[in-house]
């Protein structure tokens, strides 16, 4: 097969598909991975073919009114949005050529990420497109509320399905240079569902792969039979990253600590943060390992108790912690979930609220601490329950197990080796 794999977001969104790119390649088929510019030596220290598209939309999201908008209510944030869409049209349409461009090498399956014009480009070249999420947030279903939809939990379940169709909505909100692409360059008409991932132009349902483990999220009695959930999608451990003497020392200096990442997505002041932790950790009485990340926490003095490293691999890392203090995203959940340690979450929006409700309903993790509410006290009581709770750690430890048994990428390669069989 020849593999478009068409990818955007921040590092959580592409890690997966350079997992599966890499379980394509080991199974003897092209690929071309397509995915933000800034991610380009991270492709490339993977050996996948790489085709660069625009940052302009995760610069945008990434701008200094969306993170100040994380730490403030609803209202706060939706104006923010709003405001960032109106702006995006240009910056969307930089996304669509590059996208396009990518698709040159004549591609027999595009495999894409939801928010990208996957299902755009396979109409083009008339072949399967495949939707592969790493969070159940678009196949609709009564069973649980769309991630992406900020909702109260007093709703009842009735409401559920119907926040999928707020996201269907939203999606729309940039349609506008999207329908023009289509036509312009790709020579597409305007259709009805063209935007709609779930279906193919002739109207049967799109395959949909879902890159995380059915042990955190159970499939859905209702999702149909093209949605397939094997496991997460992990890269292996890296052979020739070493760590860094000083983090060695430190590691074997005393108690396990716990590590602390917020990852890229941090409110407006990241030294205000690094300063709440910090306290936090002081008085929880625990040692630590603080990852700033890509524009995360800054931290100007650190007591002895606190080590600080731009970035260490969290598969190297997070076994040989005691609990992991994060934001809740769905690739450092999973990241934890995989090394069996339990995880305090401190999410700011999007579809880390859901992860972190999801690690506590599985006993991982205490009750999430929006970042809105956050406090030292808060946060130093979480972290102390996770670095000595004895049932939660048991737990933390029987979840690895299972997700680490599971398939993950090489059956998704299964699944798309058939569904091109079936084409031909």
């Amino acid at each position: 097969m020849n593999v478009l794999l068409l990818a955007y977001g921040s590092l959580g969104d592409i890690q997966p598909f350079v997992a599966l790119g890499r379980a394509l390649d080991r199974a003897g088929h092209k690929v071309v991975l397509a995915a933000p510019a800034r991610f380009e030596s991270y492709v490339a220290e993977h050996d996948l073919p790489f085709a660069p598209i625009s940052d302009a939309l995760v610069e945008l999201a990434d701008s200094a009114e969306l993170r100040a908008s994380r730490e403030g209510g609803a209202l706060q944030s939706g104006v923010a949005w709003l405001e960032a869409l109106r702006r995006g049209e240009d910056a969307a349409t930089a996304v669509l050529e590059d996208s396009w461009a990518a698709a040159a090498f004549g591609p027999d399956l595009v495999v894409h990420h939801p928010i990208t014009a996957g299902q755009h480009i396979a109409e083009k070249l008339r072949v399967p497109s495949v939707l592969a999420s790493p969070q159940p947030s678009y196949v609709p279903t009564d069973a649980f509320p769309c991630s992406l939809i900020s909702v109260p939990d007093w709703l009842p379940p009735a409401f559920n399905r119907f926040t999928y169709t707020l996201l269907a909505w939203s999606g729309r909100l940039l349609s506008g240079p999207t329908d023009r692409w289509r036509e312009q360059v790709l020579g597409l008409p305007r259709r009805r569902g063209s935007h709609d991932p779930l279906r193919q132009p002739d109207g049967r349902h799109t395959t949909v792969l879902h890159a995380f483990s059915p042990h955190v999220f159970p499939p859905a009695p209702d999702w149909p039979d093209a949605v397939h959930s094997m496991g997460y999608w992990f890269l292996p451990a890296a052979t020739d990253w070493a760590p860094p003497g000083e983090l060695v020392e430190f590691l074997d200096a005393g108690s396990p600590p716990v590590c602390v990442t917020f990852g890229s997505t941090v409110g407006g002041d990241p030294r205000r943060s690094a300063r709440t932790v910090l306290d936090a950790v002081r008085l929880a009485g625990v040692r630590a390992v603080l990852v700033s990340g890509w524009g995360g926490l800054q931290a100007d003095e650190l007591p002895a108790e606190v080590f600080q490293a731009e970035h260490v691999p969290f598969d190297w890392l997070f076994p040989r912690v005691s609990a992991v203090v994060h934001h809740g995203g769905g690739g450092t959940s999973a990241a934890a979930v995989a090394a069996g340690r339990p995880q305090v979450t401190c999410p700011f929006g999007v579809d880390q609220p859901q992860w972190a409700r999801r690690m506590h309903q599985l006993g991982v993790a205490p009750p999430p601490i929006p970042q809105r509410t956050l406090t030292t006290a808060a946060l130093a009581e979480a972290i102390h329950l996770a670095a000595t709770d004895a049932a939660m750690a048991q737990r933390a430890e029987r979840l690895g197990k299972l997700v680490n048994a599971e398939p993950g990428a090489e059956a998704a390669v299964t699944v798309l080796e058939k569904l091109v069989s079936r084409k031909a």
